[in-house]
């Protein structure tokens, strides 16, 4: 009985030491001398030069800001003219349907229509090849690859339809009979 319990207070230690040694580690945060020599110069400063930092700092935020925001056109928000266009419609999964409309003299703009309302979406060049489209007004971005099409809301950061294929991306892909060995 008695070394039973020794060893449960040994063990009892043990975990102890283990854990204040754990939390030395963790108290003490990786620190860079760079970081430790700005922290320093901060720590000097005068009261007078942090609110004028401060200051600044809000007017970069504002003028980021500014800048941040989209510029938004008329044609962002009006319907476009949809005569003269090439049509493709695209059935998407949870029932989802989206008409494109596409003009062979303006490739840099479509007419998507989405529950019922036109919207006109600008090209927006890509690295991978896909077709991209968007609506900064409306939030809207069109993105085709070969097998499918997908449209997102980046106002609220969630797809709106997924899996959209036109009627060439639905056939079914007939693979090739193989040949006849001869022999």
């Amino acid at each position: 009985m008695a070394t039973l319990l020794s060893r449960f207070l040994a063990a009892g230690a043990f975990a102890l030491a283990a854990a204040g040694a754990c939390a030395a580690v963790q108290a003490a945060p990786d620190t860079h001398p760079k970081a430790e020599a700005v922290l320093k110069a901060k720590a000097k400063a005068s009261p007078k030069a942090k609110r004028a930092a401060a200051a600044a700092g809000a007017g970069v935020a504002a003028a980021t800001a500014a800048a941040a925001a989209p510029a938004f056109s008329a044609q962002d928000e009006a319907e476009p003219d949809i005569t003269d266009t090439h049509v493709t419609e695209y059935a998407c999964e949870l029932g989802n349907k989206i008409t494109i409309y596409t003009n062979a003299n303006d490739e840099g703009h479509i007419a998507l229509r989405w529950k019922k309302r036109l919207h006109r979406l600008n090209r927006v060049g890509t690295t991978t090849g896909a077709l991209r489209f968007e609506n900064p007004y409306w939030g809207l971005i069109w993105i085709g690859i070969p097998a499918k099409g997908i449209l997102l809301d980046s106002k609220l950061n969630r797809q709106l339809a997924n899996e959209c294929k036109n009627a060439e991306q639905a056939a079914p892909i007939v693979a090739a009979a193989p040949a006849p060995k001869n022999g």
